[in-house]
């Protein structure tokens, strides 16, 4: 556990503690989005969600973060009251930037130590370390997969494996384009007491800025798909349904 986070608090430190040398900032970009669903599963069904998200590539890797508030319409959750707040916080240090030599192989342009903490109410903070890979994929704007060691700092279980899937895509539709993107968290081994469970997230957005002509105003309409099989790591059953199945409104805006 301390060498987990030891590795976290050194990629955190190198990344934002040199946030004030410019040149170590190649691009950066942030948006806030809107979402509203219902028939969530385990939590009060109907959400609405305000998304904070930041993504930049550094001289020595890349950074996202993003930062979920949802309101539960007035309900109280078991655990929460009738809102909540969750985020995950992930850089990652890339082999071909700090060691200067390409280690591309086939698909894999790069190899990277790639990192994250969750975060948010109640027990739910965990440190996950693992190798990840950039990944060229004909027709995808970006394809990366990294495989982590799961350590959660908590009383809960969930001690294990997790294997994550980001990838994004655009489609021409018209005057405009259509972007596919998303991840998958495939939690595939362990301790008792926290089930495997897969989430499959992707966003449907059309570019409604490009559409009307709005220069250099990215603004989208979509929508998020989230399908979340044994939710949380609470085993589905007959009795308590914890399989989300949701389709929600999303409204992004490029800052």
């Amino acid at each position: 556990m301390k060498k987990c986070i030891t590795c976290s608090l050194l990629a955190g430190g190198l990344l934002a503690g040199n946030a004030m040398a410019a040149d170590l900032i190649n691009w950066q970009g942030n948006s806030l989005t809107y979402l509203y669903g219902k028939d969530f599963a385990v939590d009060p069904s109907i959400q609405n969600t305000i998304t904070f998200e930041h993504a930049s590539d550094w001289s020595i890797g890349d950074l996202f973060l993003f930062v979920d508030k949802t309101f539960y319409n007035g309900k109280d959750s078991s655990t929460s009251g009738d809102n909540t707040y969750y985020g995950e916080f992930s850089p990652r240090l890339s082999f071909n930037k700090i060691f200067g030599q390409d280690l591309s192989v086939g698909p894999v342009s790069d190899v990277l130590l790639a990192m994250t903490r969750e975060f948010g109410e109640g027990d739910v903070d965990t440190f996950l370390i693992g190798p990840g890979f950039d990944l060229q994929i004909p027709g995808f704007n970006y394809a990366q997969l990294n495989f982590y060691y799961r350590n959660p700092q908590g009383s809960r279980d969930g001690e294990g494996v997790q294997v994550t899937p980001t990838w994004s895509f655009t489609v021409p539709a018209g005057r405009s384009n259509i972007l596919v993107d998303g991840f998958i968290d495939w939690i595939v081994d362990n301790d008792n007491g926290y089930h495997s469970n897969l989430h499959f997230n992707p966003q449907i957005k059309y570019d409604l800025g490009k559409a009307v002509n709005w220069e250099g105003q990215k603004l989208y309409i979509g929508v998020e798909y989230s399908y979340w099989k044994d939710k949380y790591g609470i085993e589905n059953s007959t009795g308590f349904d914890s399989n989300d199945n949701v389709t929600s409104f999303l409204l992004k805006y490029n800052l």
